[in-house]
């Protein structure tokens, strides 16, 4: 379980296809003698498994595998080297929970209509497909590339969030622009909410 609050900024350095997906070397900051293998690591959204850790030199990485329905449901199949990724590791009893419940099954891929700098903020607009937008609700939450992000206006398929110069900073997102591509979750409560009612 994560909360969508990124806690450091990857970069992949390799991806080495397999028979049913693909291997991913990340770079990180966290200190890999406090990883273990088997541990989860929401990378830019979906939750994965850690293989190996180590150094090369002075930097620190980790390896995952994603398989075949991870890279179709997800935008892991855009990455290659060089491509930067938002890291969460998993909550534990006690900590804060600053962000939403956020479990790393990423729902599908949404994509930025529209970008507005405003000062030192910026508004994006954010379409989603339509068996997810009835999930996506004014005031609600939603993870996006694995950002715990507050929904500010909703209009069909298209929804507004705005980001203060922190997250910009911190994310990926600084770099995000119209027609990219973003892991999505939605509300895990709302999708529990409705199997309950059905």
């Amino acid at each position: 379980m994560f909360t969508g609050i990124v806690t450091d900024r990857g970069e992949v350095l390799e991806v080495t296809p397999r028979e049913a997906g693909v291997r991913l070397r990340i770079a990180t900051l966290y200190d890999p003698d406090t990883i273990a293998v088997g541990a989860s690591i929401a990378c830019g959204g979906p939750c994965l498994t850690v293989i190996e850790r180590g150094r090369i030199g002075n930097r620190a990485y980790f390896d995952v595998e994603a398989s075949t329905e991870t890279m179709a449901r997800t935008t892991l199949s855009d990455w290659g080297a060089g491509t930067r990724v938002n890291l969460e590791r998993p909550l534990r009893m006690g900590d804060e929970l600053g962000g939403h419940m956020v479990s790393g099954h990423v729902d599908g891929i949404a994509t930025i209509v529209e970008r507005h700098d405003e000062e030192d903020m910026a508004r994006f607009v954010v379409e989603v497909p339509e068996p997810l937008a009835r999930y996506v609700v004014e005031k609600g939450s939603v993870s996006l590339d694995g950002v715990s992000l507050t929904v500010n206006k909703v209009d069909g398929r298209r929804f507004e969030i705005m980001l203060i110069p922190h997250t910009l900073a911190v994310t990926t997102w600084g770099e995000r622009r119209p027609g990219d591509a973003l892991n999505i979750e939605v509300d895990l409560v709302a999708r529990y909410l409705e199997r309950l009612n059905t």
